[in-house]
């Protein structure tokens, strides 16, 4: 879906798929030289890490595995409750492993916290995450996030996974939702 089809519902586009694809490229070339000769494994955060987690696994020229994760804490609303549901576990056993989280955006970063916290009660060798977008003014908790594609205001904002309703996510780009679609 392209901005321009449907223009009512944004006010802004502040990241485009070409800025975006160039920006995945670069994070690979960055995770493919700080990972050589690991076992890497990247877990993708449902359902809104799906088009980076593709991408980016795309970019990347090293071999590793995917696994997924299902975790909410927005319910149908536009802001985090902090209330962190488990939908999916993982499938792979993270004792001994590389782990690179895979996030659409860090919002408040209490989730991507418990999640981080879950992770390392788990035994995994490492930890560290790469999210397309983060919001550091609505930051709730500190995240160390290695790899960060784009800062971006602290606006509710949808495409590239990144949903309304579980809708948007298939919005080329990254657009700020106009306050009367979910007012």
């Amino acid at each position: 879906m392209e901005s321009s089809e449907i223009s009512r519902d944004l006010t802004t586009v502040l990241v485009t798929e070409e800025q975006i694809q160039e920006k995945l490229v670069e994070l690979a070339a960055r995770i493919d030289a700080d990972y050589v000769g690991k076992d890497l494994l990247l877990v993708g955060v449902l359902k809104g890490a799906v088009m980076v987690m593709a991408d980016l696994s795309r970019a990347l020229t090293s071999h590793v595995s995917i696994d997924w994760m299902a975790v909410s804490s927005y319910g149908a609303g536009t802001k985090s409750s902090g209330v962190v549901q488990i939908r999916k576990d993982l499938d792979s056993d993270l004792t001994d492993r590389h782990v690179l989280i895979v996030e659409d955006i860090i919002d408040s970063g209490l989730t991507l916290s418990w999640l981080l916290e879950n992770f390392a009660s788990r035994g995994a060798a490492s930890i560290e995450v790469c999210a397309l977008l983060r919001k550091p003014e609505a930051a709730k908790v500190e995240i160390d996030c290695k790899y960060v594609g784009f800062d971006i205001p602290t606006d509710f904002v949808v495409g590239y996974g990144l949903d309304f309703n579980e809708r948007y996510r298939n919005l080329r780009d990254v657009a700020v939702l106009a306050p009367h679609v979910y007012a």
